[in-house]
């Protein structure tokens, strides 16, 4: 929501002068999501914007961000009467971050055997990435889409994904607000991890450290432990909703053409329509029985130029 409020002029409103570039934006992507990852179940997760449990223990979590305009909350129930119009499901809670909660539902899925996608802008769920869970990071809207998995992320960022909180602990997270150790930056974070594993594995081997950055890790080493806390996804949280009802299927059409026609988004009712002739379209949502046909009749025509 907040990458499409920036993304869309601010300027674009309906005739009757609502504004809804960030409802607009986020449409956009969403719909560019659905052609391009064909899911066969969806989860959105959510901010409550309360204190969480990391709000707790460190009073200043998140504190230096910007000021986000009014008319970026303004637009945020339409975003929500939006994925509900859609059937899609989502979760949040007052205790949690929304990571914590891909974090979650991305580790249920893999161990039910599903191939995991998490859409998101955050590093911290490179911490999550295997064989079975990629990161897809956008860009462009959802044109120019950055898949990270194990081997992509350790290129990268010369990490593997179970040392992002350690990598954390040492470099800090400015939109967080969490220092880190300062004077250790990426470069040098990932050097120490390659080396001695952990930053339990750092602290340890400080010794053989040289003498200058073993200076910096003992004056930032409270810090340390702490930011790779603060970073650490929480896997374990109840299910809100079971993995079975986050599935895509006979989801409806009408009341999704009606939210793009009352928000006067043309070209998203046109995309919208676009994707419903598809195969995917016709397997997920519940297309009228004309279209049924046309799908079916475009799809065999499909199958014999293969």
């Amino acid at each position: 929501m907040y990458r499409a409020f920036y993304a869309i002029p601010a300027s674009m409103k309906t005739t009757k002068g609502e504004q809804t570039n960030a409802i607009y934006g986020v449409a956009s992507m969403l719909l560019t999501l659905l052609r391009l990852e064909q899911p066969d179940a969806l989860l959105f997760c959510f901010d409550m914007g309360e204190e969480t449990f990391r709000h707790q223990e460190n009073a200043t979590y998140k504190d230096g961000r910007a000021e986000t305009p009014d008319a970026f909350y303004l637009q945020i129930p339409r975003i929500l009467q939006m994925i509900d119009t859609f059937s899609f499901a989502h979760v949040s809670d007052p205790k949690y971050e929304a990571d914590d909660f891909l974090c979650t539902y991305a580790v249920a899925a893999e161990k039910a055997g599903m191939r995991v996608t998490i859409v998101t802008g955050d590093r911290d769920a490179f911490q999550l990435a295997t064989e079975h869970i990629r990161i897809a990071i956008p860009h462009k809207g959802y044109q120019q889409t950055e898949y990270l998995g194990p081997k992509e992320i350790e290129a990268k960022y010369g990490i593997r994904p179970d040392q992002v909180p350690s990598y954390k602990g040492l470099v800090g997270d400015k939109s967080d607000n969490l220092p880190g150790v300062q004077g250790i930056g990426p470069k040098n974070a990932a050097l120490l991890l390659q080396q001695y594993g952990t930053l339990d594995g750092v602290y340890e081997h400080l010794g053989d450290i040289k003498p200058t950055v073993r200076a910096k890790l003992e004056a930032g080493h409270e810090a340390a432990f702490f930011c790779e806390h603060m970073a650490e996804l929480v896997s374990d949280i109840p299910l809100p909703l079971a993995l079975e009802q986050l599935r895509l299927k006979d989801m409806p059409v009408d009341p999704a053409q009606a939210f793009f026609h009352e928000l006067e988004f043309a070209a998203l009712a046109k995309r919208f329509d676009q994707l419903l002739r598809t195969p995917y379209g016709a397997a997920h949502f519940r297309v009228p029985q004309m279209e049924e046909v046309q799908v079916r009749t475009t799809t065999e025509k499909q199958m014999s130029l293969f």
